[in-house]
C-alpha cells in the first residue's frame, strides 16, 4: 500500500508504478459492466429503468477513468453525469407522467438486419486490429503530471471566466423555478 501512496505524494514520479495500474480483472468487470448497463439503456422500455441503467454505466466509466490515474475526469464524471444530468432526466421523465408503453410486435427483419450489420461491424474492427502493427506493442508508461489539473481549471473558471459562470448559475436557478411553476399549475 505504501507504493501507491508514495506515488500519489511524490507529484515528480515521472512513470506510474506498477502497485497504480488497475488489475485485469477489475479493468474487464467495469468494462463488462459499462456495456451491460449501456445495453440496458437501449433495451428498457421503462424510461427510469433506461435512466438508471444509464447512472451505473456512467460509474463505469469514471471507475475506467480513475484507473488512468484520471481522477479529475472520473470525480466530473460521478458528479456531473451520474448525479446532476440523471437527475434531471429523472425529474423530465416523472414530470412527464409516461404512461406504459403498450407491447408491440417485434419485425424480423430489420431486427435481423440490425444484427447482421452489427455482426459485420464487429469483424471488420476484428480484423483491422489483428492486423495493425501497434496493436500488438505494449503502450509505454503514461507520464505523470507536473501540474495541479483542478487547481488550473479552477483558477481559469473563477478567474477568467467568472462573470460567465454567474450567469450560467443565474439561469439554471430560473430554470429550475420555472420548471416547478408548470409542475404545479393545474391543467384546465
Amino acid at each position: 500500500m505504501s507504493g501507491v501512496w508514495d506515488s500519489i505524494c511524490d507529484p515528480q514520479s515521472a512513470i506510474r508504478s506498477p502497485q497504480s495500474i488497475m488489475s485485469p480483472f477489475l479493468f474487464w468487470t467495469f468494462a463488462l459492466l459499462m456495456l451491460v448497463f449501456g445495453v440496458a439503456v437501449v433495451a428498457n422500455r421503462n424510461p427510469v429503468a433506461s435512466a438508471l441503467s444509464l447512472v451505473v454505466s456512467f460509474l463505469g466509466l469514471a471507475a475506467l477513468f480513475m484507473s488512468l490515474d484520471a481522477y479529475f475526469i472520473g470525480i466530473i464524471q460521478v458528479l456531473v453525469y451520474a448525479g446532476a444530468v440523471m437527475v434531471l432526466f429523472l425529474f423530465i421523465i416523472m414530470l412527464l407522467d409516461l404512461r406504459a408503453e403498450e407491447g408491440r410486435q417485434v419485425s424480423w427483419l430489420p431486427l435481423i438486419g440490425g444484427i447482421t450489420v452489427a455482426l459485420a461491424l464487429l469483424l471488420q474492427i476484428f480484423y483491422v486490429i489483428s492486423h495493425l502493427k501497434s496493436a500488438h506493442e505494449t503502450f509505454p508508461p503514461l507520464a505523470r503530471s507536473t501540474f495541479d489539473d483542478v487547481r488550473s481549471v479552477g483558477l481559469l473558471l473563477f478567474g477568467s471566466y467568472n462573470l460567465p459562470f454567474q450567469i450560467i448559475g443565474v439561469l439554471v436557478l430560473v430554470a429550475t423555478i420555472g420548471v416547478v411553476l408548470l409542475s404545479k399549475r393545474e391543467p384546465r
